[in-house]
């Protein structure tokens, strides 16, 4: 959310049931990460457990809660940990806690030039925090398969395609190989479309 909502008092924390070493080691594996990570490890899991999120397993769900100024929930979304959230949900609960944000919100979503569709016969949708989509870039670049990569992040008319795909949801990886769409990193489908021995 960094530059979409300069100036504006809206914070991203990330919390997790995990120890401090762990978390530091997971931001690490993705390459660091912009917003601060909060330990709920100990006493284990309370604040999971004080927002309906936690297993009784000791693991929690993957949840994005949205809290206003005034300490209320205004957002809830809890959904399975492959899934990549809609971040156009978001942003639009955000412009609507933050009025000022609506005409640049709306500004800023308009696709009057769709940027086209890459024409390869490899593309791989992803995100620059997914770890499928590093494991899917090494296997490409293993097995010499030249790949067109496309940040949805970035390009909001290729997330628009994603979503199209993959249910309402900007899942990343998603590939588009040889005319065929596969969402998720499915190493054997892959394989297949790809002709490579798996």
């Amino acid at each position: 959310m960094k530059g979409r909502f300069e100036g504006v008092e809206t914070q991203v924390l990330g919390l997790s049931v995990d120890s401090v070493p762990s978390l530091s080691a997971w931001a690490e594996s993705l390459g660091g990460i912009t917003y601060p990570l909060l330990s709920d490890f100990w006493s284990h899991g309370e604040i999971a457990k004080l927002y309906g999120v936690l297993r009784e397993d000791g693991r929690s769900e993957r949840a994005i809660f949205v809290i206003d100024k005034r300490g209320i929930v205004r957002y809830v979304d809890i959904h399975d940990i492959d899934e990549q959230p809609d971040n156009e949900e978001l942003f639009r609960m955000l412009a609507e806690i933050e009025p000022k944000l609506t005409a640049k919100w709306e500004t800023e979503n308009l696709i009057e030039d769709p940027e086209p569709e890459p024409e390869a016969d490899v593309v791989m949708y992803c995100t620059p925090w997914c770890p499928a989509c590093r494991r899917a870039r090494a296997y490409f670049n293993e097995n010499d398969v030249p790949f067109v990569e496309v940040d949805i992040t970035r390009d909001r008319s290729a997330a628009e395609r994603v979503r199209g795909w993959a249910s309402g949801y900007e899942t990343t990886p998603t590939f588009k190989i040889k005319g065929k769409v596969i969402v998720n990193f499915k190493r054997k489908e892959v394989a297949e479309v790809l002709g490579i021995e798996f």
